[in-house]
């Protein structure tokens, strides 16, 4: 058997590796998505005061740190004895304003930093000109919107959160502070930056060229790592709709069949499992009352349009109209459309912070709550890359004791093995020698997920990556390294 590796997969948080099986015709007989970092948050936040929770999970990762924070903020807040809807409505709508802004900013990092080169260059283009130095080269205003709208998001967070990475805004029960009165004009009319209203222009030109790419490369996009699976995200408690800050668990099949009817979160463990492989430290959810096999779900962006009834502003709900009549309103199970749902998510995010920067309640000081103490509380939010599940145990004297985490990458874990199944018997099967055109293919279909490994293994950092192939007597054949 030969054995194809490549390691780390790049453009990506944190690290991980692939590994592709041939047998002695070369055609692929197995192949995997290894995470093969630790970090133990969940072991050695154990013991710490369950009030320092929403601090100390940030540094799970850079890249979406408020996701965690908010989270296990609202975790923490049914310790003290509040469900979300209890919390005062300034409290409720700043700590939205904070999440649409985190969300914001992600999906722009994503698109035009990770996602833009392999669409703007092609997948098969030289390595060295295929990153965001080049887009920024050849596509100046792109890259330019796309580090402007970026910096959007961030402001929005330091104005909520007092800094842009590992801010602290959410208390037990609460926020600790209100939106300045200057903090808000200085998004809806500053000289400074561009104003909230130019990240909906910029937003929606984005989409108009996401749709013009698809346009014109509907042949590839239509049937690069295609494949049937569920989908799960929360929807709107009132409507169904969209929903990212909180809401019920909604899952489909490939087929749009409900799979989990609008479960509320605290609910969420009677109706999961985590699965364990030997070869990944990254756990495998899926429905119980499916099975392993088939039980599995992608979440995200794809995902959460799939399985929402609409969108509450205008111009997403447009974009979502038009997103599904691609497939005659069935689900969409096909990997790269993630990137188009992506950006119509980053439109909503923008045109809710408009309506929120626009809302007095932000200015207000009722910001605190207080309820009855409990030993147990659970948060579940729509991070950018989909489903966060946080849920805490504590004991009498304050102290955590049981940490369970689900992160995004975790649910979408067999999903992108499923996508690297896919390259390899679609792409490399039958091959013998590897082209950087490739390796890319594989990372490609990984990257879509916008995975954030750091936050799944519970590692920063990046290596070069190697990638070997190996005979069917363990003999190295052929190797590529960058």
């Amino acid at each position: 058997m030969k054995k194809l590796v490549i390691d780390p997969v790049t453009r990506v948080e944190g690290h991980g590796k692939v590994t592709i099986h041939l047998d002695e015709d070369n055609k692929v007989k197995d192949s995997f998505f290894h995470i093969v970092e630790f970090r133990g948050f969940e072991r050695f936040i154990q013991g710490h005061p369950y009030w320092e929770a929403p601090v100390l999970v940030q540094r799970l990762c850079g890249i979406c740190p408020v996701s965690h924070h908010l989270a296990a903020a609202k975790a923490i807040d049914q310790i003290v004895g509040l469900d979300p809807g209890d919390l005062s409505l300034p409290a409720q709508k700043i700590r939205k304003l904070l999440h649409f802004g985190q969300v914001f900013q992600s999906h722009a990092l994503h698109f035009f930093y990770l996602a833009s080169p392999d669409l703007l260059f092609g997948v098969n283009a030289d390595p060295s000109k295929r990153n965001v130095a080049e887009v920024a080269i050849k596509h100046l205003d792109l890259a330019k919107k796309g580090i402007l709208m970026r910096k959007f998001g961030q402001e929005i967070i330091k104005a909520t959160a007092g800094k842009r990475i590992h801010g602290i805004s959410a208390i037990p029960g609460g926020v600790h502070k209100k939106v300045t009165l200057k903090d808000r004009d200085y998004f809806l009319n500053s000289k400074e930056i561009p104003s909230i209203d130019a990240m909906i222009h910029w937003s929606k030109e984005i989409i108009d060229f996401i749709k013009n790419y698809h346009e014109i490369n509907h042949k590839w996009l239509n049937s690069f790592a295609d494949y049937p699976s569920g989908h799960l995200g929360l929807v709107n408690k009132e409507n169904g709709f969209l929903e990212l800050y909180d809401g019920n668990l909604r899952a489909l099949d490939a087929n749009g069949k409900v799979t989990l009817n609008d479960v509320p979160n605290d609910d969420y463990i009677q109706y999961f499992n985590e699965g364990v492989e030997k070869w990944s430290y990254l756990k495998f959810p899926y429905l119980k009352e499916i099975g392993k096999e088939n039980g599995w779900n992608r979440v995200g962006p794809l995902a959460r349009i799939n399985i929402c009834n609409g969108i509450e502003t205008p111009l997403a709900e447009e974009e979502r109209i038009l997103f599904k009549l691609e497939t005659n309103g069935k689900i969409n199970n096909k990997t790269m459309y993630s990137h188009w749902a992506r950006l119509i998510e980053m439109l909503y995010c923008a045109e809710m912070m408009k309506s929120l920067l626009n809302d007095v309640d932000i200015l207000s000081n009722d910001l605190l709550r207080k309820g009855t103490r409990r030993n147990e509380g659970i948060g579940i939010i729509e991070a950018p890359r989909g489903t966060l599940i946080h849920h805490y145990e504590v004991d009498d004297k304050d102290r955590i004791t049981r940490c369970n985490l689900i992160v995004s990458t975790t649910h979408n874990n067999e999903a992108m093995n499923q996508a690297v199944k896919w390259v390899a018997n679609n792409v490399i099967s039958g091959k013998t020698k590897i082209t950087e055109g490739m390796l890319n293919q594989v990372e490609v279909a990984i990257r879509a997920y916008d995975p954030c490994l750091s936050c799944a293994t519970h590692a920063l950092g990046q290596m070069p990556l190697e990638v070997s192939l190996y005979n069917h007597a363990g003999e190295l054949i052929h190797e590529k390294r960058r």
